[in-house]
């Protein structure tokens, strides 16, 4: 038996021209039937090249549009809640970037809508569907490092280092900028993925380019959003997990991730500066012994590699998501895990405000 498409509308056309469009439009369950830019001239030439129907400059036509039954958002994060909120109370499914929102309160609230609306809403935590990651996972979940004794990451990219790059809203704290919003907001969430709830933290985060140029004036402009972030992590298993990220990292050693245990060693890390799905290698040491190469399993690979690597586990999340819908419910990945993310951001913050550890509520 066929199963019925499900026609999705793309909201934002940054990273949703270059990753959301190509991976629905590749996924055999659903067309793109519409695509949101505030610009009509500039939804109009998007839906042109892609082959889309509906080109629109008003959320509320999108919503109108019968031919829309999902959405995806992949607005800047000020933007969030208001959309989502939108979104979810017109009865479509909604698939939402991170980070979520601005506060973890409106993502509960987002969650709870959903819910109220018999409708599915899922994150875009992409790191839980790549190969090297699920055979990270594997290793992790079999007992291969034993009883853990430290957790190390750093994320260590260069994406923002040139203090000549543009002013706009990620140099804002108010508007969802920063590097804990962009790169924090993922590593939270695959952190209470592999190794389970956070018990408390201890934050510091810094500016280190105060000022970028205004596009539009040529003026400097004040940068008060984060571009490094140190944290101290205890997991609720009383494991201490060492993190550090930043964005201005010239030639930064990319994104490692390291499990130290009484029984052995798992590393998984990606030099890359510019493909952070595709260079992921996994290594594994037993009690001391040189750290290895680990072939990831075959059945875990992607059916097909894009130019653009953040293609391929974008179909994996919206394969999640098409799940989901047909199931008629949420399943993790879902917003109440973006929801626990958005709280750990929050209380990152909050220590950081206050020079001191902060306790993170028991997850219910």
């Amino acid at each position: 038996m066929t199963q019925a498409s499900i026609g999705v509308a793309v909201v934002g056309t940054g990273f949703g021209q270059k990753v959301h469009i190509p991976g629905l439009q590749a996924h055999h369950r659903t067309e793109v039937t519409a695509v949101y830019h505030r610009d009509r001239a500039q939804a109009e030439k998007i839906a042109q090249e892609y082959g889309i129907p509906h080109p629109c400059n008003s959320l509320a036509e999108i919503l109108s549009l019968d031919a829309v039954q999902a959405v995806t958002v992949a607005t800047p994060p000020f933007l969030h809640a208001e959309m989502a909120t939108a979104v979810l109370e017109a009865g479509k499914h909604l698939l939402l970037e991170k980070p979520m929102t601005l506060r973890a309160a409106e993502t509960e609230q987002l969650a709870a809508l959903a819910q109220r609306q018999g409708v599915v809403a899922v994150p875009d935590f992409e790191f839980r569907f790549i190969p090297a990651w699920q055979g990270f996972a594997e290793l992790l979940a079999e007992g291969y490092v034993g009883q853990k004794r430290l957790v190390k990451i750093d994320w260590l990219a260069s994406s923002r280092a040139n203090p000549e790059r543009a002013w706009n809203w990620y140099a804002q704290k108010s508007r969802g900028g920063g590097a804990l919003g962009s790169i924090g907001s993922h590593m939270f969430d695959y952190v209470a993925w592999l190794f389970g709830p956070v018990q408390r933290l201890q934050a510091q985060l810094s500016t280190s380019i105060p000022t970028r140029p205004d596009p539009a004036s040529g003026q400097q402009k004040p940068v008060d959003s984060d571009d490094t972030c140190a944290l101290t992590l205890l997991l609720a298993d009383g494991t201490p997990c060492q993190v550090t990220l930043s964005a201005v990292a010239y030639a930064g050693r990319g994104h490692w991730l390291e499990v130290y245990g009484d029984r052995g060693t798992l590393v998984l890390g990606n030099s890359s500066q510019t493909d952070y799905v595709n260079g992921f290698q996994l290594l594994a040491s037993k009690k001391g012994a040189a750290l290895e190469p680990v072939p990831i399993p075959e059945q875990l690979a992607f059916p097909k590699i894009y130019q653009d690597g953040r293609i391929a586990p974008f179909i994996r999340v919206v394969d999640h998501w098409v799940s989901c819908i047909d199931a008629g419910r949420p399943s993790s990945p879902s917003l109440q895990d973006g929801f626990y993310s958005q709280l750990l951001m929050d209380l990152t913050h909050r220590s950081h405000e206050t020079q001191q550890w902060v306790d993170v509520p028991r997850r219910s």
